[in-house]
């Protein structure tokens, strides 16, 4: 009666094919894309993926699934399977060449063909996600590109961590489409995949996918498919009744509905087509079972003992039958289930007996299989055959190898099996030559590494109780050195308590390296003021033994902490700057990346806490260039998109700093570094009026840092801008009410750089907390150009308002520098001046030696080349001379306030100024370009007229782009020098070309060359 065993018609899934082709146009058109295809086992996924693969068109389709072994998965099988494909297809040399910089160490963990590995560790395994999805974005660039994770309900920690990398961190504008499927009705309530799955549906781009049972009209077209003509009605009432509709099962039905009777069970169903094969065939398939869902043809081979002709003879049945198919070297389970029904129908001693032959078959021959596979197979059946000894033993083993693939969670889950079975061997020591508290040393390192902070200082906890710290001090200071790091990395207090206790047990003995190591951590989490000195002689202990050990990568981060400590004098910061480049000389020298890329952001914020902008700018880019030639970009890389933000966002660049942000957040960096991209982001929005978008980025900030602890350079501006936004908003009691709540609970003694921006802000408020904000300025050194300058705007706000003079008096004498200006107030207090900004202060030379000092205060932003900063002092330093009656003044820095203001697109400010003006009979100035007229460059500077015609009106950044084009880059290319969004490029090529009137970028290279549109740059 049955002619196929499988529809050939692909029945009731028209929608799921619209939806899945609409998500592989938007691919096509440079959106990319995810789809999370759920549903329960049997209701057709892969048959959904593979009808929609074959209608993919000029698509390049990859195919990865995830293997189960038992309740454990392998690590990243998928995208091991995928790059097998690429290899064969496109040959080693072929996928090396797509590797973002060439260099193939870290996909040699997925597959060894590609050389030796690169070194453990964190930095190991995210240049294997970087290289994968860099790998995956260069064959987009090709063709539209879809990668496919079946079975995602049995991927591995390892998998799942890979896989939400790429999702998250893919590029917006990548022709890329991801499907994952998974089971559904597989996923109970503590399955690790269902908070991932809840995670990724909430990035940008994905939707989720959830496949129906069949309707009655969708059974019958299948079932007129496999039949090949119309079932009966009496045929299709039994058989939708029995399958509900899903399609697996009435494909088993009607493969027996030739029988007198229908299996009464699933499993009876399932092993129907099972049971009508020959007998041998049936044995070799519960034998297979065993070995998963596919299983390698040499492997069955060694396992049966079986020579290859008799193996293919009495598999060829289950082949022609489809239970099996052909999948590369090996066979797969046509479906999943018939492997779960054959190995639960296993007898115990069958089960038993099967796995200690695979077991001892992988032993013999390891080539079998490759790694980590190989090893984590065998820990796998001796497990499943209740062998305590050799489980324990080809754990540990597995650990190992999955330490050598960077599979950190399966590394930590065969440690963890070590320690489960510890107890049931008495010579386990002996065993693995390792005691338990190495075991649990170990894992409480890897638990750090993997994320699992909380266990892993679990696990540091319950390896001390097993040491005496009188007696085994070594142990315990490196225990105590891990529990310190995992601490800080959680947000936990102790962690300094725990490396100062580690730095006293090995402070007279113990290993060099020890020492060194823990020293120079130590010194690493030193941030607070009061600290310093002890910051700096650690480090330099540090860095003693550090050459003493042979160790150049700790000798370089102890150097960053001591070169960061000394700088923040930064009256000696050129004395000290040298320190950053033996940081990357010694760094360079051993290939330490992560070394590198630190020296850049601490290098790029000591530059800008200094207020030398376009020095932290760059140093900033070029960390980010090196953390892409590394494969870092979407780690060390976005991290160090803060640094570069931040003196964009200084130097009045914004439009570029937003760039930057939004290049940096399409990569969906962790939390922390999220808002404080957010957080410049919101600056930018409160200078230009965009009230709304600031609370929605001010509120995603506040999301990340009410969890946990943070410092204060994250909390300080945080409550800055909290404030600002109340104060823009008109709400000025609110305001107040929240900065004098951050006055009480925030302590503005830790970080003078991010305290004297709070006072500024909380200073415009005026009202009572005036007093209160002298005498905390009293106390906050000055140092360097940008504290100076915040200083002098400071005390020009507060000044006429303080309650007493002589206090004044005190905190200008915090600078000598500014104590001449500053001391202009004390005329005007005792003149009786205690009104605003706005207030008569009287004739004279109290008047002009208060405009003088905001005029010294415009002077210091000008000279920093902040021009937001510059423009706000002179609008102040103009209502001062409008207070005593000096128009003509008042009308200059007006002017010059409007110029600045125009150009950085700070409407609020604009809209000062002509209030100002218009109250004091001030015409407005003219000649400069309002916002949205064409001529803002939103960075501060603007292109000059060109000789022989007016210059187009176009910006900073798209002469910078203009250049480029002119060069013939690419708009990848100037995406990289200029560490933008290809998509962003691409709208300022548009602009460009509208701008100029011209049709190709060949156009708009010889008109800039007519144009001499780059002649003044150098």
């Amino acid at each position: 009666m049955t002619i196929h065993t499988v529809s050939p018609v692909f029945a009731g899934r028209d929608g799921e094919l619209t939806v899945l082709g609409e998500a592989l146009a938007r691919a096509r058109a440079g959106a990319s894309s995810t789809v999370l295809v759920g549903g329960e086992a049997g209701v057709g996924k892969t048959r959904l993926v593979q009808e929609f693969a074959q209608r993919a068109g000029d698509a390049l389709v990859l195919v990865g699934g995830c293997l189960e072994l038992g309740t454990d998965g392998l690590p990243f099988a998928p995208f091991s399977a995928v790059l097998r494909g690429l290899v064969r297809s496109r040959g080693r040399d072929g996928v090396a060449a797509l590797v973002p910089g060439g260099h193939t160490r870290g996909l040699a963990r997925l597959l060894p063909g590609f050389g030796e590995p690169d070194k453990d560790g964190p930095e190991a395994r995210a240049r294997l996600f970087e290289q994968m999805l860099g790998l995956l974005e260069r064959l987009a660039e090709d063709q539209p590109t879809v990668l496919v994770i079946e079975d995602a309900h049995w991927a591995d920690r390892s998998t799942r961590d890979l896989l939400s990398f790429l999702v998250r961190y893919q590029r917006s504008d990548a022709r890329l489409l991801l499907l994952v499927t998974y089971r559904s009705d597989e996923l109970h309530r503590a399955h690790p995949l269902r908070p991932l799955l809840a995670e990724l549906a909430r990035a940008g781009g994905v939707s989720r996918l959830e496949l129906r049972r069949l309707t009655r009209r969708e059974v019958v077209a299948q079932a007129a498919g496999i039949l090949d003509r119309e079932p009966s009605a009496a045929d299709i009432e039994l058989i939708y009744e029995r399958s509900e509709g899903n399609p697996l099962f009435v494909e088993a039905l009607l493969g027996e509905s030739g029988g007198d009777t229908l299996p009464e069970s699933l499993r009876d169903l399932l092993l129907a087509g099972v049971e009508r094969l020959p007998e041998e065939t049936q044995e070799l398939l519960r034998v297979a079972s065993a070995g998963g869902q596919r299983i390698e043809h040499d492997l069955l081979i060694a396992v049966t003992g079986l020579d290859d002709g008799a193996l293919s003879t009495e598999l060829r049945p289950a082949v022609a039958g489809n239970v099996l198919v052909v999948d590369g070297e090996g066979y797969a389970f046509r479906h999943a289930l018939i492997r779960e029904a054959l190995h639960d129908d296993l007898l115990p001693g069958e089960h038993t007996r099967l796995h200690t032959r695979f077991a001892e078959a992988i032993a013999r021959d390891p080539s079998l299989l490759p790694e980590p596979r190989g090893a984590i197979e065998l820990a796998h059946h001796w497990h499943a055959a209740h062998d305590a000894t050799s489980a324990l033993v080809s754990a540990w083993q597995a650990a190992a190898a999955a330490r050598r693939s960077a599979a950190y969670g399966e590394q930590l889950r065969m440690l963890s099996r070590v320690l489960e079975l510890w107890g049931q061997v008495p010579d386990a020591a002996e065993r693995i030559g390792r005691d338990l508290v190495d075991v649990l040393e170990q894992a409480a390192t890897v638990a750090h590494v993997a994320g699992e902070f909380e266990r892993g200082i679990a696990l540091a906890g319950a390896a001390m109780a097993e040491i005496d710290l009188g007696s085994d001090p070594i142990r315990a200071a490196r225990l105590l050195r891990r529990r310190g790091m995992i601490r800080y990395s959680l947000g936990r207090f102790g962690h300094i308590d725990d490396l100062r206790q580690a730095a006293a047990l090995v402070a007279d003995s113990g290993p060099v390296k020890l020492r060194a190591q823990v020293l120079e951590n130590l010194a690493r989490m030193l941030h607070d003021p009061d600290t310093w000195s002890e910051r700096i002689a650690t480090s330099l202990r540090a860095i003693e033994l550090a050459r003493q050990a042979g160790e150049p990568a700790v000798e370089a981060n102890a150097l960053i902490a001591l070169t960061w400590a000394r700088c923040q004098r930064f009256s000696r910061i050129d004395e000290e700057l040298g320190g950053f480049a033996e940081v990357r000389r010694l760094a360079r020298a051993v290939s330490h990346t992560s070394a590198l890329t630190a020296g850049a952001i601490s290098e790029s914020d000591v530059l800008e806490g200094a207020g030398r902008h376009e020095s932290a700018a760059r140093v900033a880019r070029e960390g980010i260039a090196e953390a892409e030639r590394h494969g870092l970009a979407r780690t060390s890389g976005t991290f160090l998109a803060i640094n570069l933000t931040e003196p964009l966002v200084s130097l009045g660049r914004w439009d570029e700093a937003l760039e930057v942000v939004d290049r940096a957040l399409d990569h969906v960096p962790p939390p922390p570094t999220q808002a404080s991209l957010h957080g410049f982001a919101t600056d930018i929005a409160l200078a230009r009026g965009q009230l709304d978008r600031a609370e929605e980025l001010h509120d995603a900030a506040r999301r990340v840092l009410s969890r946990g602890l943070h410092r204060a350079q994250s909390l300080l501006p945080h409550a800055r801008r909290k404030v600002a936004l109340l104060a823009a908003r008109g709400r000025l009691d609110e305001a107040r009410e929240e900065a004098a709540r951050t006055l009480r609970e925030r302590d503005f003694m830790e970080s003078p750089r991010y305290s004297w921006p709070v006072l500024v802000t909380f200073a415009r408020l005026g009202g009572p907390l005036v007093p209160e904000l002298w005498s905390l300025a009293r106390r906050l050194e000055v140092e360097g150009d940008l504290q100076r300058a915040q200083w002098l705007t400071f005390a020009a706000l507060t000044w006429p308002l303080a309650a007493n003079a002589d206090a004044a008096a005190d905190a200008a004498s915090a600078d000598a520098a500014s104590a001449d200006a500053v001391s202009a107030y004390a005329d005007a207090a005792d003149a009786g001046a205690v009104a605003g900004a706005d207030a008569d202060v009287g004739e004279g030379a109290a008047g002009a030696r208060w405009l003088a000092v905001w005029d010294e205060a415009a002077a210091a932003w000008a000279a920093l080349g902040q021009p937001y900063s510059e423009a706000r002092a002179l609008v102040d330093a103009a209502r001062v001379a409008l207070a005593h009656g000096d128009r003509r003044q008042a009308a200059d820095r007006l002017a010059r306030s409007r110029e600045l203001a125009d150009r950085l697109g700070a409407a609020p400010l604009l809209a000062e100024l002509d209030d100002l003006s218009r109250r004091a009979g001030i015409p407005s100035g003219t000649g400069s370009a309002r916002p949205g007229a064409g001529g803002g460059s939103g960075d501060g500077s603007g292109p000059e007229a060109a000789p022989g015609g007016p210059a187009p009106a176009l910006t900073a950044r798209e002469l910078e782009v203009l250049r480029l084009v002119a060069d013939g880059r690419s708009n990848r290319e100037i995406a990289g020098e200029l560490f933008i969004a290809v998509k962003t490029v691409s709208v300022h090529v548009s602009n460009i070309l509208a701008k100029l009137g011209v049709a190709s970028r060949g156009e708009a290279a010889a008109t800039a060359h007519r144009l001499h549109l780059f002649d003044g740059e150098t």
